[in-house]
């Protein structure tokens, strides 16, 4: 039933703290007394949303937290839908899908903690990450095999493309694109 779920996707939407970061929050504070704010992510989840950019899937961020990690990170991805400071996660879930012109089945939600709930009750293919909470992976159609900032985001990545038959294309298509030049012409 999930994989049915997961041809239909053309949206992918993620929590950031725990999905796309282990959920460790640094703050640093500053000579200034201000406070910077840093986070960790995997170069695989990195890989893994270019792959679902290559098969078509659009993506974005829905976190409570506002993080210019967050924001570079997103722009060195190419992440279209940046929300940042969603207390309530639907509001945002519903802009995007508006500005996509997409029903809620076709489009996948990646959360670990309660707040994600509601967002994956209303979409199509709902994932967990390994270590979420045990009630949101209760209520996941998937639960990923690697947790949150570790894999988990190139799990739920592949699991798609792999359900649309895409897989294999998007990879060699993304090793097409950063093979050197001088290895092309061999």
């Amino acid at each position: 039933m999930s994989k049915a779920r997961a041809e239909k996707i053309k949206l992918l939407l993620l929590d950031v703290d725990g999905v796309m970061t282990d959920g460790k929050i640094f703050l640093m504070p500053a000579a200034s007394g201000e406070v910077f704010e840093a986070k960790g992510f995997h170069a695989h989840d990195g890989t893994g949303l270019s792959l679902a950019r290559l098969g078509g899937i659009q993506v974005g961020l829905i976190t409570k937290r506002v993080s210019e990690s967050v924001r570079l990170r997103a722009r060195d991805l190419k992440i279209k839908h940046v929300y940042q400071g969603a207390a309530d996660k639907m509001i945002a879930f519903q802009e995007i899908l508006a500005a996509e012109k997409l029903a809620p089945e076709e489009a996948a939600f990646v959360g670990d903690d309660i707040i994600d709930l509601p967002v994956m009750r209303a979409c199509g293919l709902a994932f967990a990450v390994a270590d979420a909470r045990d009630d949101v992976k209760d209520e996941a159609h998937v639960v990923t095999e690697r947790c949150g900032g570790q894999g988990a985001v190139r799990d739920a990545v592949e699991y798609i493309l792999s359900a649309q038959g895409s897989l294999t294309r998007c990879v060699q298509a993304y090793l097409s694109d950063h093979t050197p030049i001088e290895y092309k012409k061999q």
